[in-house]
């Protein structure tokens, strides 16, 4: 009887694996150079040819993975990108890091990783290791990918193996990258754990396995719900220092100079990314369906969702002090993607605000030095301006949009001074203008 499972942890041990990740987004190309870098033999799948075509010269589109790094990958035969899952029909491992949206109504849409999911069942065979990292609710890995898998007579644990690790990738992030991130894995069962162990070990730094793919599952979700909620707390916060006629930022540094049982956060115009105003409802979700309600998630979605309009409400009070409406104003932005020094607007309120100021009425303009332009409802584009002077004096009111809710604590302290010191130049430049910021 073949041992498949010992036959995998050989390949994975002298780096002979074939491992196929799909998705080659912010979270699947980052991991798939982490493996190339570990010495497996990489194939990276993605739907869209420019972004293969891209790959396979050695250039890179997403700011985290230089293409400094990345070309000596391509060009040493360890990494290579395609859009057919055929090539994947002799891959020892296949990642799966498609995303996971929510549709309108707030339920997940499960349709990337149910599609991914019917082609890998296609290219299944003995011996293949399939790990999930799309977010998703507990529950997934066995409910969607397991049946998939099985359908031939494989059993999971001995002829195929199965499990979760959360992707934990922070666009932008100085400090922290796949490899010094801890990663998370949880197996079907515990051959399925060993596999999954011993496919990341050489790729991060620390391996941390759990019991289960379902706790797996939750573990991401406790550390996004985890942050929604503090966010929400800290947003709600800022709107009642304001009707006190305090100053929110002066509140938390100094309740942060408390050595224990205090982490700071920090107030933003709402929530952008693709984790944070997205997977606690996943959590939320599954819950409704065994008649739970999560209050905590549901409350900070809430108000996490309405501080777009908090933002209007300020910018109205500030021209209307000036004897202005917003309708024939002219409103500068100031920042475009969901947090600083990155290209990302997945879910950017910096986009609510443009277009709910244009909604009144307002001529609105934005900067962004990563954002070079947007796509606006109405299938509009929206451009981003050179910051000057003469753009800043133009303006009837200056909107700065910056979530500060992605950095580390130390980070933070810094940035909450450079905001109010950023604030204060502006004023300077914009004569009479207004400048509206948390």
């Amino acid at each position: 009887m073949t041992d498949y499972k010992q036959q995998l942890l050989d390949r994975l041990e002298n780096r002979t694996a074939k491992v196929g990740v799909i998705g080659m987004g912010y979270v699947g190309l980052p991991l798939a150079v982490e493996f190339a870098r570990a010495g497996y033999q990489v194939v990276g799948l993605d739907v869209l040819p420019d972004k293969v075509a891209m790959l396979n010269a050695g250039k890179s589109y997403i700011p985290d993975v230089p293409t400094e790094t990345l070309a000596p990958l391509v060009e040493s035969g360890h990494l290579r990108a395609t859009t057919t899952y055929g090539d994947l029909i002799d891959a020892d491992v296949i990642s799966i890091c498609v995303p996971t949206p929510l549709r309108k109504t707030k339920d997940p849409d499960m349709s990337y990783v149910i599609a991914a999911a019917d082609e890998v069942a296609k290219v299944c065979h003995a011996g293949l290791l399939v790990v999930l990292e799309s977010t998703t609710y507990p529950g997934t890995t066995d409910e969607v990918i397991v049946p998939r898998l099985i359908k031939d007579g494989l059993a999971v644990g001995k002829d195929v193996f199965v499990a979760f690790s959360p992707e934990r990738v922070d666009p932008g992030n100085p400090t922290y990258g796949v490899y010094n991130t801890p990663k998370v894995v949880g197996g079907v069962t515990p051959a399925c754990v060993e596999a999954v162990t011993k496919l990341y070990e050489p790729a991060v730094e620390t391996v941390v396995p759990v019991s289960s793919t379902a706790a797996a599952e939750m573990v991401k979700l406790l550390e996004n719900t985890f942050r929604a909620v503090n966010i929400g707390l800290v947003n709600e916060m800022a709107i009642m220092c304001a009707r006190l006629g305090v100053d929110v930022w002066e509140v938390i540094n100094a309740a942060a100079s408390k050595p224990f049982g205090f982490m700071p956060f920090y107030p933003g115009p709402g929530l952008g990314g693709h984790c944070i105003p997205i997977d606690p409802l996943y959590l939320s979700w599954k819950l409704r369906a065994l008649n739970y309600t999560a209050r905590f998630i549901d409350l900070a979605s809430e108000i996490n969702t309405s501080m777009p309009y908090y933002v209007i409400d300020l910018v109205m009070e500030a021209l209307n002090d000036d004897g202005k409406s917003v309708k024939g104003s002219k409103i500068g932005v100031l920042g475009m993607a969901y947090k600083r020094d990155i290209d990302d607007v997945r879910e950017s309120p910096a986009l609510d605000i443009h277009e709910l100021l244009e909604e009144k009425g307002a001529s609105v303009t934005f900067n962004d030095p990563y954002v070079p332009n947007v796509r606006l409802s109405g299938n509009r584009t929206a451009t981003s301006v050179e910051l000057t002077a003469e753009w800043l004096a133009e303006q009837d009111c200056v909107v700065i949009v910056t979530d500060h809710t992605d950095y580390d604590p130390a980070f933070l302290l810094e940035h909450a001074k450079l905001i109010v010191d950023t604030r204060n130049k502006i004023k300077k430049q914009t004569g009479n203008a207004r400048v509206v910021t948390l």
